[in-house]
């Protein structure tokens, strides 16, 4: 009996040492809001999900295989809140789906993974890529995520860091067709945070590409933060723009936080296709997890170019109002 017990004990001690050197988490984000939108075509009133942060649920894990090496990975599911489908049609983890190994060189990440521009968003937008001043309702993001897609990034002590991706096309006898090769490299140290980022996108031949470069910071002075970002996009067919941001953030406390930028998008190959958008937001947080939101944008174009519009010329007049909680 005593010899039993002894081996339960040493059974279960060994079991509790594997059990403290992984973990799963299951976390997710449930975002629902008042959206009123006219883009040209009457005016939409009704429930959205996302509206600050995608709704979703996610599990990440990470396992300690010792020697400063971890195995991790994520799995990432969008869903709207209001309706209860899938963000993507047919598709369960839509937003990110990777393993990865991550050590003192940094972290080697496999599968469906953020941009290198959208995962340094808050960066250079003072509404973080979210809300009616959401920059990639003008500035050329490359998609939020790429499919196929083997991404190493690095952080140094010093505030340095960097990532590049490689996205495979995979069409059959090309390489070349619809792969996607990205890189980025920054300062995030104190108040400072800078980055600069190129993407380059095949087309589904491989005979064009489309590619941005983006420049773009911030500086938290405490009350009052600015951002400043300006990419050029080159590439299929006519595209030659020009996209540029100025905001500021007002951060009047722990809690609450005012939020305003203007963008202008500027066409170098066609005259009269510009646009411009102003927007203003506010967020209180109730707690860690949950929060309150709002947020206007107007989006003016040219009369020869409809950015989130139905018709050229028109404007996109966007009011959302919404409470976001996080698990």
């Amino acid at each position: 009996m005593k010899k039993s017990l002894l081996a339960f004990a040493a059974l279960a001690s060994i079991t509790g040492v594997a059990s403290a050197q992984s973990s799963v988490t299951i976390y997710g984000v449930v975002d629902m809001g008042l959206k009123v939108e006219n883009a040209g075509s009457g005016t939409f009133l009704g429930l959205d999900s996302g509206n600050q942060s995608g709704s979703r649920v996610g599990f990440k894990g990470t396992e300690d295989l010792g020697g400063g090496l971890k195995a991790n990975f994520v799995l990432e599911a969008g869903f709207n809140a209001d309706t209860g489908a899938n963000a993507t049609a047919g598709v369960l983890f839509n937003r990110m789906s990777y393993v990865s190994l991550a050590g003192g060189f940094g972290e080697v990440k496999l599968g469906r993974i953020n941009t290198v521009v959208y995962s340094n968003a808050a960066v250079f937008d003072p509404f973080g890529d979210t809300l009616a001043g959401d920059s990639a309702r003008i500035f050329n993001y490359g998609g939020s995520r790429t499919d196929n897609t083997v991404n190493y990034s690095y952080a140094a002590q010093n505030g340095i860091n960097g990532q590049v991706a490689y996205s495979f096309g995979e069409v059959a006898g090309d390489n070349n067709a619809n792969r996607t090769v990205a890189g980025a490299i920054g300062y995030a140290a104190g108040p400072a945070s800078v980055v600069l980022t190129h993407q380059n996108t095949k087309n589904v031949t491989g005979s064009d590409a489309s590619k941005t470069t983006l420049l773009g910071g911030n500086y938290n002075f405490g009350l009052l933060q600015p951002f400043v970002a300006y990419a050029i996009n080159k590439g299929v067919g006519t595209l030659d723009t020009r996209d540029a941001l100025l905001g500021l953030n007002i951060n009047l406390g722990p809690n609450d936080v005012i939020m305003s930028s203007i963008m202008h998008k500027y066409d170098k190959f066609a005259d009269h296709r510009d646009a411009t958008q102003v927007a203003l937001g506010y967020s209180h947080s109730l707690s860690k997890r949950t929060n309150l939101y709002t947020s206007v944008a107007r989006l003016s174009n040219n009369y020869n170019i409809n950015y989130k519009t139905t018709r050229n010329g028109a404007a996109d007049n966007l009011f959302n109002l919404g409470i976001r909680h996080k698990f």
